[in-house]
């Protein structure tokens, strides 16, 4: 169960979470791979205009940040064809555990089937298949790529 002071938002409608944001998904996938924050930070940008296809979700406790889950485009290199995805997936380890991750992740993938796609993805390391399978997602493949991840779908229903 979520906290009742935790809300989620929209980032273009709470954009001084934006450092936040692009601070956390550089740390938790970017900066290993020597990319700058400037790269996400450009990324990022994409999805505060009004017409952008990419949305980006914070959770927040007043202005407190707890995690951000993103609908973009594409997030496998591998899966090129599948489109929109799931990325992004990042909540604050206070915040772990209370269902947080799980409601962001949800309200993600709502927006994008709410938005028309048919199906949305999700990618994970398998040590989150459990997690991802509890919350309505599909497996649909294991072992891609060279992280061997799991690949999801949700679809309309």
């Amino acid at each position: 169960m979520t906290d009742q002071t935790v809300v989620v938002s929209n980032l273009r409608d709470t954009p001084h979470f934006f450092d936040a944001v692009a601070d956390r998904i550089w740390r938790a996938w970017w900066e290993q791979q020597g990319f700058p924050l400037s790269h996400i930070t450009c990324l990022l940008q994409d999805s505060l205009t009004e017409d952008a296809e990419s949305l980006c979700l914070v959770a927040h406790d007043g202005d407190r940040f707890v995690g951000t889950a993103s609908v973009i485009a594409s997030d496998l290199e591998e899966r090129p064809d599948l489109t929109p995805w799931v990325a992004a997936v990042w909540v604050d380890p206070p915040f772990r555990g209370t269902g947080i991750g799980g409601d962001i992740v949800l309200r993600a993938a709502r927006a994008a089937l709410d938005a028309g796609a048919e199906a949305v993805h999700l990618c994970a390391l398998p040590g989150k298949r459990a997690f991802y399978e509890r919350l309505g997602w599909r497996l649909d493949e294991k072992d891609v790529g060279e992280d061997r991840l799991d690949v999801f779908s949700m679809r309309r229903t």
